[in-house]
C-alpha cells in the first residue's frame, strides 16, 4: 500500500506547480509517484470525433484506450455516485508516494498551499488534517511547520516523511 499525502488550497495558490516540481524531485530520488486528481466541474479527456467518445456516447460504462506509449480507462458514472478516496486509491497501480489534490475534506493528512497575493483565507484554521503548509508568508500561530512556497528541495522532503500509509 502507498504512502499518501494531500494537497489543499484556493485556486490560483499554485498547487499544480508545486506538485508537478514536487513529482520530479522525488522520481529523481527514485521513488514511484502516482497522483489522484479531484475535479470539481464535469470534465472530459476524450473529444468528440474519437472512437472511444463514441463508445462512451453510446452507453459503454468502460472505454480502455491502449497504445504502446499508454492507457487509459474511462469510466462513466452514469448517475451512480462518486467513488470515495479509498476505492479511487484502490485503482492505481502500485506506487510509493501518492499526492492527492482536492479531496479537502478527506481525513488524510494535507499540505496546505497558500499564496498571499490570492486574497483568500487560510484553510488550517478549520483543518486539523493540514500538517503543514506551503506558503509566501509566516504563520507563526498556526502550530504547523510552514514551509517556503518556493523551496521544492524542502516540500519535497516534508513530503517524502510525512507521507502516510492509511
Amino acid at each position: 500500500m502507498a504512502r499518501i499525502i494531500g494537497f489543499a488550497g484556493w485556486s490560483g495558490a499554485g498547487k499544480t506547480t508545486l506538485i508537478r516540481q514536487v513529482i520530479a524531485r522525488l522520481v529523481d530520488q527514485g521513488f514511484r509517484v502516482s497522483t489522484l486528481k479531484h475535479a470539481h466541474h464535469d470534465f472530459d479527456i476524450d473529444h468528440r470525433g474519437k472512437d472511444s467518445w463514441e463508445h462512451r456516447h453510446a452507453g459503454a460504462t468502460e472505454v480502455l484506450v491502449v497504445s504502446d506509449t499508454r492507457w487509459a480507462l474511462m469510466h462513466e458514472l452514469r448517475g451512480a455516485p462518486e467513488p470515495d478516496l479509498d476505492a479511487l486509491l484502490a485503482k492505481l497501480a502500485p506506487a510509493d508516494i501518492v499526492l492527492v489534490e482536492g479531496f479537502k475534506r478527506s481525513p488524510i493528512p494535507k499540505l496546505e498551499v497558500y499564496r498571499a497575493g490570492n486574497g483568500k483565507p487560510p484553510l488550517h484554521p478549520d483543518d486539523a488534517s493540514i500538517i503543514a503548509i506551503a506558503s509566501d508568508i509566516a504563520f507563526p500561530e498556526s502550530g504547523r511547520p510552514v514551509l517556503p512556497l518556493d523551496d521544492v528541495a524542502e516540500v519535497a522532503d516534508f513530503v517524502r516523511s510525512h507521507a502516510r500509509t492509511i
